[in-house]
């Protein structure tokens, strides 16, 4: 590896950043050894170690050296996009070896063209603006070479109309499809079969590995080795993706598609018609039953009913009005209950559907794929009201329009050891944020990841000079009433201090709008806020305004880089862990203390130092950035716990005096003079 990343190496004579990184040699040497040994690895690698170069290499090395196929995972289109415009273009020029790399996407980033030749005759447009999108799409399906929606960049982020071309598994017709050869999905996949190395994001990687060797094959072509970067964020990923889930969207789509068939006999036709239209009332009724979180957005728990609900015709249970628990049970209990009888209605409904698609003499191509869906949404709208299986949490979302029955998996270690770590011969795990005070036992834990070679790649950055921490004298307790006045209190003094240039990050909506609130009429700085506009909006807007100050929440904590002195601060407000009434965090505490574990010291703890990190590691994105992190939170100190966020975070100076903060911007002699002053913590 030296002969690459050495001083007299390929990267150095080729790269015009090039530094030399101790660490990212260190990591890319371990790296190879878990190829060759076929072994898994774990490596946290911070920022300032050159991370992705440090698992292309050798995983090209790899690749190329026994002919297998190295698959690198992302948590955020970013990084993806990144790897695939800057760092692989940049290895295929400089290293010898000669390597094919392709990306693969969700379906549902494709346009599909079949779906899109199909629209021109249905209504898939919800107003005379569109007419002209849907026309520019068009145009663009017939020339593009890839068919990915992130080509049409002129247009809206979220087509209300996409839904209804995209190339979804859901619709997919096959090798049935006229259109089969020129299918971008089609393209996609034979991309990728002939690559040595492909990069997905963790969506696409999960949603495959929870396919493999079902009934219906695989999404990702086969492979030896997977690199999971950002894999800070797998647990939950994988979670969704082992788990059931049901929208008022899936519904509507397929009663969209049920329109969409064309049949020779006109009265099937007209009798489909009148079973969506009793389909659409009783799911409309069926979403109306569900109590919790009405009128708001987020994720709300839901209790299992204390019996079963006829769903599945002759093998089910009787309704929860005949069976033995009461309405008055479920109040006494302090949950409601989930809905039965409007669930009977609508499962009566998509049965006769069923019923009378599979009876359909010489069905259309589509037939067949919506005949599957009903199935599929039968068995799952099952799962679900039934909530039987105690591995699960049940649990609703409501977000915009949408409404979401979700059930999740509380553990998924059981999982991905059986269908992950004990079947692919080397799984590297890396993330800029994996380990807590200093180990990786949390992350092994969660995941299930028994036997792997670990280590933490040194960074370049010389902390304690480039950075100081900043934690105030004297903080109520972030539950008071007195919180919210003398954080904004601390904030202003902050950002006068480092002159703007800040990012204050919040755990919570409500935390974040009342700093804003509080803070931006105060100060003299330009100030913007989270939702005023799209995340990619805000940061062009943050990085083109000299001395601005954001304030955000947990999207902005990881995937977010400004480098330079416009980026000179980060303040969070407090510790941020896992909101507790959050239903799959509840349950995962609930199963740690079942076995008789502490959730608070295994779980809560670790997953926000985990946390606490990635919103610090905004700051530091070079060796000339210098910068402040300010915690709020006085639990940092007070608490016993708080030793452990201290422990993980980077080795810089600590100060609780507001003065010396201009300091770290002084010449690296004055940062000396004036930080030796400050205790360490």
């Amino acid at each position: 590896m030296q002969e690459v990343f050495g001083p007299e190496g390929l990267i150095a004579k080729t790269h015009p950043e090039y530094e030399h990184r101790p660490g990212q040699i260190n990591m890319a040497e371990a790296v190879l050894r878990a190829f060759e040994q076929r072994r898994h690895l774990i490596v946290e690698a911070g920022t300032g170690t050159g991370k992705t170069l440090a698992y292309l290499v050798p995983a090209i090395a790899a690749a190329c050296g026994s002919g297998a196929r190295i698959v690198i995972s992302t948590g955020t289109k970013n990084l993806q996009e990144q790897l695939m415009d800057k760092d692989i273009p940049f290895l295929q020029e400089t290293l010898p070896a000669k390597f094919r790399a392709a990306v693969m996407k969700g379906r549902n980033n494709y346009a599909c063209l079949h779906r899109i030749k199909r629209a021109e005759t249905m209504p898939v447009l919800d107003g005379l603006d569109q007419i002209d999108q849907f026309d520019e799409v068009f145009r663009w399906s017939m020339k593009t070479e890839t068919g990915d929606r992130a080509e049409l960049s002129n247009l809206p982020e979220n087509l209300p109309f996409w839904r209804h071309i995209d190339a979804r598994s859901d619709t997919c017709l096959g090798q049935k499809c006229a259109d089969f050869e020129p299918c971008f999905v089609t393209k996609m996949r034979q991309r990728a079969i002939d690559a040595d190395v492909i990069v997905v994001n963790h969506h696409l990687f999960f949603a495959d590995l929870a396919l493999r060797n079902g009934a219906y094959g695989s999404v990702l072509p086969d492979y030896a080795a997977v690199i999971l970067d950002e894999a800070h964020q797998i647990e939950d990923v994988a979670s969704e993706y082992f788990g059931v889930g049901v929208s008022n969207y899936q519904i509507d789509d397929l009663l969209y598609d049920v329109g969409g068939l064309r049949l020779e006999n006109n009265e099937v036709e007209r009798e489909l018609a009148r079973i969506s239209a009793r389909v659409q009332r009783f799911a409309d009724a069926f979403w109306v039953s569900f109590k919790e979180g009405r009128g708001l957005e987020g994720r709300f728990s839901l209790a299992p009913s204390r019996s079963s609900s006829p769903t599945m015709r002759e093998d089910v249970s009787e309704p929860p009005a005949l069976a033995g628990g009461s309405a008055d049970d479920e109040e006494q209990a302090g949950m409601p209950a989930l809905p039965g009888a409007p669930h009977n209605a609508l499962d009566n409904a998509l049965y006769r559907l069923e019923t009378t698609l599979a009876i359909l003499k010489e069905p259309p191509p589509d037939a067949e794929n919506i005949l599957r869906r009903v199935r599929e949404l039968r068995f799952a709208l099952n799962f679900l009201i039934k909530a039987d299986d105690k591995q699960f949490v049940y649990w609703i979302e409501r977000r915009g329009r949408g409404v979401f029955l979700r059930a999740s998996p509380i553990n998924v270690s059981g999982l991905l050891q059986d269908r992950l770590f004990a079947k692919v011969p080397t799984v590297v795990l890396t993330s800029a944020t994996l380990s807590s005070a200093g180990n990786f036992n949390f992350i092994r834990e969660r995941l299930g990841l028994d036997e792997a070679e670990e280590m933490i790649a040194e960074s370049i950055f010389d902390f304690e000079n480039q950075a100081v921490l900043y934690l105030p004298p004297s903080m109520p307790d972030p539950r008071s009433p007195q919180w919210g006045r003398a954080a904004a209190d601390e904030v202003i003094k902050i950002v006068n201090a480092t002159e703007g240039r800040a990012f204050v990050l919040s755990t919570s909506n409500a935390g974040m709008n009342e700093l804003y609130e509080r803070v931006a009429p105060q100060i003299d700085y330009p100030c913007f806020v989270q939702g005023s506009t799209s995340k990619g909006a805000l940061l062009k807007k943050f990085r083109e305004t000299p001395n601005a100050v954001l304030f955000a929440t947990a999207s902005f904590w990881q995937g977010v880089d400004v480098r330079g002195e416009q980026l000179s601060c980060v303040i969070i407000d407090k510790l941020p862990f896992a909101v507790p009434t959050d239903p799959v965090v509840a349950a995962r505490q609930r199963h740690i203390e079942e076995m008789g574990g502490s959730s608070f010291y295994e779980y809560s703890v670790p997953q926000a130092v985990i946390s606490l990190k990635q919103g610090l590691g905004r700051l530091i994105r070079s060796t000339s950035d210098r910068g402040v992190l300010a915690v709020l939170d006085p639990r940092v100190r007070t608490k016993v716990y708080g030793q452990q966020f201290l422990k993980s975070l980077p080795p810089c100076r600590v100060t609780s005096k507001i003065d010396e903060l201009h300091s770290v911007f002084d010449d690296k002699t004055n940062v000396q003079s004036s930080m030796s002053k400050v205790t360490n913590a």
